[in-house]
C-alpha cells in the first residue's frame, strides 16, 4: 500500500491507538515542562542578573545526559521502556513539587535551584532514550516519519503555550505556581502509558530485537562504535554535535537577550520563546505531510545551515521585532534539522542497538546547548550575549559546509539500500 501523505498521513498516523494516546498525554505534559523551563531561566534571572548563572543552570538541566543519557540507552534496550518512562515522571513530578513549595515559601536560593534543575536533569536524561525509542513500537514504519513530525509539532505547541501562560503566571501571580502546574501535568501522561501497558504489555520493546545481556559499559561502547563507524549517522551526529554546543544554546539564554538586548522583561521573553514555538509548530507541520526517506539528508543539512543564518540575523539587532522574525525561522528550521535528523537515526539503526544509538543523538541534543550555554554565558558577562552566540553560529555554519561535501556519501548510506554495519560485539558474559 503506497505511503499516505498530507494530512491523511498525519490522521492515519494519529488513528493508531497506542500512539493517539500516546501523543495526548504527552501534549499537556509538555505544556507544563515549558511552563516550568521558561519560569527556571527567568527565576534565575531574577534572582542573579547573572549570565553566568543563567548558563550555569542551563547546565545544570541539560548537561547531566553526557553521563546519564547512555546509560538510559542501555536500559531502553534491555527493560521495558513504558515503566521506565513512568518511574521518571513520576520523579520529576515530585521534583517540581519541591521546587514550587521552597519558591513558593521564599526559600530558593540560585544554589538551591541549580541543585533541583540538575536532580530534574538527571531524571531527563535517563528518560530520555526510551521516549525516543518508544515510538517505533507505537507506529508502523511506514509511519514513523510523520510520527517523528507529530512528536515535534507536540513539542514545539506546547513550546509556545507553555510560555505563554507561564509568563501570565509569572505577571499575575507568583512563578512557584508554574512549577505546580507542571506536577499536575505528568499525570496525563502517567495516566495515558498505564493505559498503554494495560491493553499492550508489549508496546515497550521492539518485538523480535536480540538483547544479550552484556555489561554496561560494553554495551555502551557497542552503541558508540555502530553510531561512528556508520557512513551515514556518523557524519550527521558530528554535525549535530557541533550545531548542538555552538548555536542550540541561544534558546537557553533567551533570557538574558529579553533583558539586556531588547531591555524588556518576563512578557518579552515568553513572545521570544513563543514565537519560536509557532515556527517549529509550521514547520513541523508541513514535515508531517512527507513521507519516505527521500530528501532527509539534503533536509537535514539545509536547515542546520538555516539555523546558523537565523541566529546570526537574531544577534545583529536590538530591534525587537527583527528578533522575533528570526525566531520564528529559528523555530522552523530547528525542527526541520531535528526531525530530519531524528527520522534518520531511527530508519538507518539496527533495531537491538536502538536504545543506546538514539541515547548519543539524544546526549548530544541535551549536553551540547548545556557546554555552550555555560560557555556562551560566561563570555557574555564580559562581551555581551550578542558576539558569542554569533561566532558560535559562523563556526556551525563552516561545519556544515564540510559536512555537505560527504552528502553523497551519507545520503547513499541513508537513503539507498541499508549499508553493512555490524553491531560490535560485546562478549557472552557480564553483569548489570
Amino acid at each position: 500500500m503506497p505511503s499516505a501523505t498530507g494530512s491523511s498521513a498525519i490522521l492515519r498516523t494519529l488513528r493508531h491507538p497506542d500512539y493517539g494516546l500516546y501523543t495526548l498525554g504527552n501534549s499537556v505534559s509538555l505544556v507544563g515542562m515549558w511552563m516550568q523551563r521558561i519560569s527556571i531561566g527567568w527565576l534565575t534571572w531574577d534572582l542573579t542578573h547573572s549570565g553566568t548563572w543563567l548558563g550555569a543552570v542551563a547546565f545544570a538541566d541539560l548537561f547531566p545526559s553526557v553521563f546519564i543519557g547512555l546509560i538510559g540507552g542501555v536500559a531502553a534496550d534491555r527493560l521495558d521502556r513504558v515503566r521506565v518512562i513512568m518511574a521518571c515522571q513520576g520523579t520529576a513530578m515530585l521534583l517540581s513539587v519541591l521546587m514550587g513549595v521552597l519558591t513558593l515559601s521564599g526559600y530558593v536560593t540560585v544554589e538551591l535551584l541549580f541543585v533541583l534543575v540538575f536532580l530534574g536533569g538527571v531524571v531527563i536524561g535517563f528518560n530520555q532514550p526510551s521516549r525516543l525509542a518508544l515510538v517505533p513500537s507505537l507506529v508502523p514504519r511506514e509511519n514513523l516519519t510523520t510520527a517523528v513530525a507529530i512528536n515535534s509539532i507536540v513539542f514545539n505547541t506546547a513550546r509556545f503555550i507553555g510560555p505563554a501562560i507561564a509568563g501570565l503566571v509569572i505577571v499575575a501571580s507568583d512563578v512557584a505556581w508554574a512549577f505546580f502546574a507542571n506536577a499536575v501535568s505528568y499525570l496525563a501522561l502517567l495516566v495515558a502509558l498505564a493505559v498503554i501497558r494495560r491493553r499492550n504489555p508489549g508496546a515497550g520493546r521492539d518485538p523480535g530485537a536480540v538483547r544479550p545481556r552484556t555489561g554496561i559499559i560494553a554495551d555502551i561502547g557497542a552503541g558508540i562504535g555502530y553510531a561512528v563507524r556508520h557512513p551515514g549517522i556518523g557524519p550527521l551526529l558530528g554535525l549535530h554535535l557541533v550545531g548542538s554546543i555552538m548555536v542550540r544554546p541561544v534558546l537557553e539564554l533567551l533570557p538574558g537577550f529579553s533583558d539586556h538586548v531588547f531591555q524588556g522583561g518576563a512578557d518579552t521573553l515568553a513572545t521570544l520563546t513563543s514565537t519560536v514555538g509557532i515556527g517549529a509548530v509550521v514547520g513541523g507541520w508541513l514535515l508531517a505531510r512527507r513521507s519516505g526517506t527521500d530528501g532527509l539528508v539534503t533536509l537535514v543539512l539545509a536547515s542546520t545551515a538555516g539555523i546558523s543564518l537565523a541566529v546570526l540575523a537574531f544577534v545583529a539587532t536590538d530591534e525587537l521585532w527583527v528578533g522575533i522574525a528570526a525566531a520564528a525561522v529559528l523555530g522552523a528550521v530547528m525542527v526541520a534539522s531535528g526531525v530530519g535528523l531524528q527520522t534518520v537515526v531511527q530508519l538507518a539503526v539496527e533495531p537491538s542497538i536502538r536504545g543506546r544509538v538514539l541515547a548519543l543523538h539524544g546526549l548530544i541534543f541535551r549536553g551540547g546547548p548545556a557546554i555552550g550555554a555555560l560557555m556562551m554565558g560566561t563570555a557574555g558577562d564580559f562581551v555581551g550575549l550578542p558576539l558569542p552566540v554569533g561566532i558560535g553560529a559562523v563556526v556551525a555554519l563552516a561545519m556544515t559546509g564540510v559536512v555537505a561535501l560527504r552528502s553523497d556519501r551519507i545520503r547513499a548510506a541513508i537513503e539507498g539500500p541499508p549499508p553493512a554495519v555490524a553491531v560490535p560485539s560485546s562478549g557472552n558474559g557480564g553483569g548489570t
